[in-house]
């Protein structure tokens, strides 16, 4: 194959692999190497030269060959060797278990979540904010039938708690035929199921959220960012806010390679307004206070269970002092205010009880534990569906409270239509109060 066609071709593969894959251009993410390391052997398969006389096949190697041996064992070196010795817990535990910062030790939790009326507890889930969010748009036959709903992002608008979610195109010709943007976004009260609002304009003008993840092209959020000067930055948690006048915000984690080519740590965050496309870049002091998480529920939950994982270093096999957080983070206000990741942590070996509970600041990461022993979300919920297990309810997920100075766990009880159907409380101190 003639010199000029090989260019071309790995030239076109090139582009397509940046322009589709978005590979960070920074140590420490695998995404580009492999990229390059595909281009490195499609060139050595197409500079070949394979000759066929009679019945023997002869294959002719080019001095570029050589080159690319070279490149592919430095590849290789890179995306095996380097990491084994930079990245693995083995050699690395106790970057890993540090990552987190210093955990503080509360007195009691019920001074951290903050007091609460019975009207003001959250009974709506995300499931359930899902299934009346896509209610609301069905009445809408017009904008059913090209839009859907995104992912919900749980937010304090104002006072209130809100399940917000954009409006995204259904598909590639739905968003062909509407490049402008979808018309608006989905608010559910958290707190009142029948607080359901289609927003479509905000201070009177049309509402246009051209952005999005999983978008085509540059109207992708990603992709908007990655040729807008980011294409060296490590961009995780694309999650949809609005700001105090109600206007649409993409907020995006920027985050690095803190343990070789592990240890993802979130450094600040990007904001893409996503009507304009205008992005502006935040540190974690710094950021508006609209915004309620900069921290990944992925990365906090990584770095917990690194902290307990590793209190003994890597070669604990006795699982000695080993902790554990019992389910997946779920997001509280604090009694000032400020947003948390909250989990309860077990000991290894003994998930059935909790022997303690985190609360880790959805902004800054600052870390508290309570050693105050008590139940796991799991069996708070077993708990409330042994109670009605005639009915076949199912029980969401927890949320903590502090009800008349006694930490609680309020959820909902739901049928098999994910319709709420009771509310249950169950002591945190002893999972047998319901």
């Amino acid at each position: 194959m003639k010199k000029s066609v090989v260019i071309v071709i790995i030239a076109v593969i090139a582009v397509a692999l940046f322009y589709f894959g978005l590979p960070v251009i920074n140590y420490g993410f695998m995404l580009l190497p492999v990229s390059l390391m595909v281009l490195v052997v499609l060139a050595s398969l197409l500079i070949l030269e394979a000759k066929v006389v009679g019945t023997k096949t002869t294959v002719k190697f080019h001095k570029a060959h050589n080159f690319l041996l070279i490149a592919g064992a430095i590849l290789f070196f890179y995306m095996t060797i380097l990491p084994l010795f930079t990245s693995t817990p083995m050699f690395r535990s106790q970057a890993y278990r540090s990552l987190i910062g210093k955990v503080h030790a509360g007195k009691e939790i019920t001074n951290h979540i903050a007091p609460i009326s019975l009207n003001k507890i959250r009974v709506v889930d995300e499931e359930l904010a899902y299934l009346l969010g896509e209610k609301i748009l069905g009445s809408q036959a017009a904008l059913g039938s090209k839009t859907e709903i995104g992912n919900f992002s749980i937010q304090k608008v104002g006072t209130e708690l809100y399940w917000v979610a954009p409006l995204l195109h259904s598909g590639f010709f739905k968003w062909l035929y509407n490049t402008e943007g979808t018309e608006g976004y989905v608010m559910v009260s958290a707190t009142n199921e029948r607080d359901v609002k289609l927003v479509q304009q905000v201070a009177g003008k049309d509402l246009k959220i051209k952005y999005q993840p999983g978008a085509y092209f540059g109207s992708d959020v990603k992709r908007h960012l990655y040729f807008n000067g980011y294409a060296t930055t490590g961009l995780a948690d694309f999650s949809f806010e609005i700001d105090d006048e109600g206007n649409p915000y993409w907020v995006i984690a920027r985050y690095r390679k803190e343990v070789g080519f592990g240890g993802n740590d979130a450094t600040g965050i990007v904001t893409v307004d996503a009507q304009s496309g205008a992005i502006a870049e935040y540190g974690i002091a710094d950021a508006p206070a609209w915004v309620d998480r900069i921290q990944p529920l992925e990365f906090i939950g990584e770095q917990l269970n690194d902290w307990g994982e590793y209190v003994k270093g890597y070669w604990n096999f006795s699982n000695e002092d080993k902790l554990m957080i019992t389910e997946d983070l779920t997001l509280v206000y604090g009694e000032d205010n400020r947003s948390y990741w909250y989990t309860g942590v077990s000991s290894v070996g003994k998930e059935e009880s909790a022997v303690g509970f985190v609360l880790v600041d959805t902004r800054t990461k600052e870390a508290t534990m309570y050693n105050q022993s008590g139940a796991t979300e799991y069996a708070a919920q077993s708990s409330a569906e042994g109670k009605v297990q005639e009915k076949g309810y199912k029980a969401s997920l927890p949320i903590p409270y502090n009800i008349n100075n006694i930490p609680t766990y309020v959820m909902t009880l739901k049928d098999d239509g994910g319709l709420v159907k009771m509310y249950a409380m169950v002591a945190i101190s002893d999972y047998t109060i319901v």
